[in-house]
């Protein structure tokens, strides 16, 4: 059946008067249309702040001193960089009691599969959420007098949540709840000698 226009069988041959109301009304409603369709279109867009939570961030290594951590926040999520010293680098080799002692399980990017799980082994970035629930641990130097680590403690991050353990390059300790080592995100060093969070490079020091 073909289409059949409805708005010339509105339209009285004889009354102009009621042509130009049908047809003014008619461009009102197109004009209606258009500005509500625009809006609706757009919302489909990301928005800035979903583009910032996806977006690769920036920071100077050069202002973690050594021994301390800084967090920077990337997809929402804390990202500890800290600056390990010669005798927290030491702890790290032939570390007992490991679950994943060479990071067979892909939590890291290739460039950060080694003992150190890290490009310069001095600068550690990882992810500072706990992979058992979500939580996140604090950090137990060695000889603290916390008692939910053991007396041989080299210094390392603790989950306060569910007593899970990890040693200073984020590998877990067997027999904790959390099931794999802290997770190591993209990162990269500039020319500048600038840490990039979130896109992967060269991985060079």
């Amino acid at each position: 059946m073909p289409f059949t226009p409805i708005l010339p069988q509105l339209i009285a041959p004889g009354d102009p008067q009621r042509r130009t109301w049908l047809l003014a009304t008619s461009a009102m409603g197109v004009a209606a249309a258009s500005t509500v369709a625009v809006p609706f279109v757009s919302s489909f867009a990301p928005s800035e702040r979903a583009k910032a939570q996806g977006a690769s961030v920036s920071m100077d290594p050069a202002v973690v001193a050594p021994g301390e951590i800084k967090t920077v926040e990337w997809r929402g999520q804390p990202v500890w960089v800290m600056r390990r010293t010669p005798d927290m680098l030491a702890t790290l080799e032939d570390m007992p009691g490991l679950a994943d002692p060479d990071s067979e399980k892909p939590q890291q990017p290739a460039y950060a599969t080694n003992t150190y799980r890290s490009i310069k082994p001095e600068l550690f970035v990882t992810v500072g959420i706990c992979t058992h629930l979500g939580c996140s641990p604090v950090t137990l130097p060695e000889g603290t007098a916390n008692a939910s680590v053991p007396p041989d403690w080299k210094g390392g991050f603790f989950c306060p949540c569910h007593g899970s353990t990890f040693d200073l390059a984020g590998r877990v300790f067997k027999n904790k709840p959390a099931p794999t080592n802290l997770v190591v995100p993209p990162h990269q060093y500039l020319a500048d000698g600038s840490l990039l969070i979130g896109e992967d490079g060269l991985g060079t020091a």
